[in-house]
């Protein structure tokens, strides 16, 4: 059981911290005396030399002193110089980890600026990517695999099954923070270049008919010219042999140049990485897990017996074999060796043995990763919990909910009850009193639920969700389109949801706020009362009191909400709590007043 069980992050993180912190301050100091030692050992070889060659008082082995002292240094030198980057990784490590516990995380991390899709039913409108996004909270994966995977979480909701074995995979690891160090710092080494999409098209591309006795030939011919060329220069067979010998070398090596150079072509991998990608995956493999997921994400690794980091490691040395061809000093003599046949063979030969594996290697690298991600999450936000995901008809019951994107200070918590007896909330109230942050709220904690993360909540319940927003709706010029048409559109995208197999959660943001008052009720009357007959549920938002009717309209299967504010000495004051019923004033006059304009 991990040390930290009993101490909480705000605790061990500032320890940890502070230790990595010195050992950087010690490690510095160190770097700078073996750079002085070896300033002066340059020097006194120098005398030495001097000695040696130009006064001739002192033995010529008496150099090889400094030296080898110069050399040890050297190689001290280049090992504290690890030491410390090392460590001063260990400190971004426990510093990011402390901007998310003080809500500082938005100067930190990845944002995820690539998944952002535009056209996705929810994702831009509960800021799941970009800066200060739920992916940027989230995040710690290194990896690009880990951060697409969680990326895909993010997107779309898991069965119940798979949501309740990811939380019982992040309940037994999130006290491990050693392990989630661990993980930091093999990422730091893999994440730039190691291309999942690339490796697995590579891996899994098709057959190029290459036999393995091909290498053999290969080797064979090798040696055949070397010794027939050592054999012409003893005597012992004529200068023909040789010739014949390597002729026949020649012509193979030029049979396999379209295998060679297709190899060398479409491989591409960068040999560091996937060195620390084996590091990652033999991290895997070495743990003791008991949770299902982790012990399935386990077992997924081994492939005949022989595991999937000893795998990838030799194409690592293969790849740094086949590499060597262009050292300078190397370069001339690797063809009299057919050293870029042998290995462009080897590395083929490696492909049509774990090729087909590489996928699930990488899968589940891409999961451990997500799935230490939720268990920094869940161990550093303390005021979480897991939620209770069932399945049946469509419902989210959360008692003090929160939204995960704010500080807990800055923070006003809300019960929120949803069913198909309690189908929809019609929430009005002024501008900046809390109605668009309450959609939001129950938005993020959704997604939040169905990847398998805590809830920022002290209870929810809820069955699996489809999630559809229209929040952000903009026009663009480029395309030709109003704000009012952009709307329409995607509030059929969420309409079209409920046809899928899960029902439907709809949040909608000031809904058709781009037409007249006499069609946005009509027509938001409709929207609605149609998800609700379908079994959806959801809320709307509105300043147009007029849409307060829809609700009464719904009769038992719908109710008024609204969220209050008070002007005091010129100044709005708001509580940010859901109160029962629908607005009964609107402080926009108040708030132009409050800014000098004369209305």
């Amino acid at each position: 059981m991990p040390e930290t069980r009993s101490q909480p992050a705000s605790e061990l993180y500032p320890t940890r911290l502070h230790s990595a912190k010195a050992s950087v301050a010690e490690l510095l100091k160190l770097e700078e005396r073996i750079s002085n030692l070896r300033l002066a050992t340059f020097i006194f070889g120098g005398v030495v030399a001097w000695l040696i060659w130009g006064w001739g008082l002192i033995s010529t082995w008496s150099i090889a002193l400094p030296i080898a002292i110069f050399v040890a240094l050297i190689v001290r030198h280049g090992r504290t110089i690890s030491q410390r980057e090392r460590q001063q990784r260990i400190v971004a490590f426990y510093e990011h980890g402390m901007a998310r516990i003080e809500a500082r995380w938005t100067d930190f991390g990845t944002t995820g600026d690539r998944f952002v899709d535009p056209g996705h039913p929810y994702t831009s409108d509960l800021d799941v990517f970009g800066h200060g996004s739920l992916f940027q909270l989230l995040c710690t994966a290194r990896t690009a695999i880990g951060q697409t995977t969680l990326a895909d979480w993010l997107q779309g909701p898991a069965p119940p099954h798979e949501v309740r074995a990811r939380q019982a995979a992040v309940d037994e690891i999130m006290y491990d923070v050693d392990r989630r160090e661990a993980l930091a710092l093999v990422g730091d080494e893999v994440a730039p270049d190691i291309d999942p999409t690339h490796l697995v098209k590579w891996a899994t591309g098709p057959d190029r008919s290459t036999p393995h006795v091909l290498r053999w030939v290969c080797v064979g011919l090798v040696l055949t010219s070397a010794l027939s060329f050592v054999a012409v220069r003893l005597g012992l067979v004529p200068i023909a042999v040789f010739l014949a010998a390597a002729a026949l070398q020649t012509a193979f090596g030029r049979s396999q140049q379209s295998i060679v150079k297709s190899v060398q072509r479409s491989l591409g991998l960068p040999s560091a990485e996937l060195a620390a990608l084996a590091r990652l995956l033999e991290q895997i493999e070495d743990s003791s897990f008991r949770s299902p997921k982790l012990v399935a994400l386990q077992k997924s690794l081994a492939t005949d017996g022989q595991p999937a980091s000893s795998r990838i490691a030799k194409l690592q040395r293969l790849i740094e074999l086949l590499d060597a061809r262009r050292n300078q000093m190397f370069a001339a003599i690797a063809p009299l060796l057919l050293w870029g046949t042998q290995f462009s063979l080897a590395i083929e030969a490696w492909r049509q043995n774990n090729g087909p594996n590489v996928p699930q290697w990488l899968d589940a690298v891409g999961e451990y990763e997500s799935l230490c991600a939720l268990a920094a999450f869940t161990y550093e936000q303390t005021e979480t919990n897991f939620p209770t995901l069932g399945d049946g008809h469509a419902h989210f019951d959360a008692k003090g909910l929160r939204h995960p994107l704010m500080a807990m200070d800055q923070c006003v918590a809300n019960d929120v009850l949803l069913n198909t007896d309690n189908a929809l909330l019609v929430i009005s109230g002024s501008n900046m009193s809390g109605k668009s942050t309450l959609l939001r709220t129950i938005g993020t904690n959704a997604v939040l639920a169905q990847m398998g993360a805590p809830a920022c909540a002290k209870t929810l319940t809820l069955s699996g969700l489809q999630i559809g927003t229209s929040m952000r709706t903009q026009d663009s010029l480029l395309d030709g389109t109003s704000r009012f048409y952009a709307e329409i559109k995607r509030l059929k995208q969420i309409v079209d949801l409920v046809d899928n197999d899960l029902p439907l959660l709809f949040l909608l943001d000031e809904v058709l706020h781009g037409t007249n008052s006499h069609d946005r009720r009509i027509g938001a009357e409709a929207i609605v009362t149609a998800l609700v007959e379908q079994q959806a549920i959801g809320l709307i938002t509105t300043h147009d009191l007029t849409l307060t009717q829809v609700a009464d309209n719904l009769g038992p299967l719908a109710r008024n909400v609204h969220f209050a504010d008070h002007l005091v000495d010129g100044e709005m004051h708001f509580d940010y709590t859901m109160h029962d019923g629908p607005v009964q004033r609107s402080n926009a006059l108040g708030l132009m007043r409050a800014i000098g304009l004369k209305v």
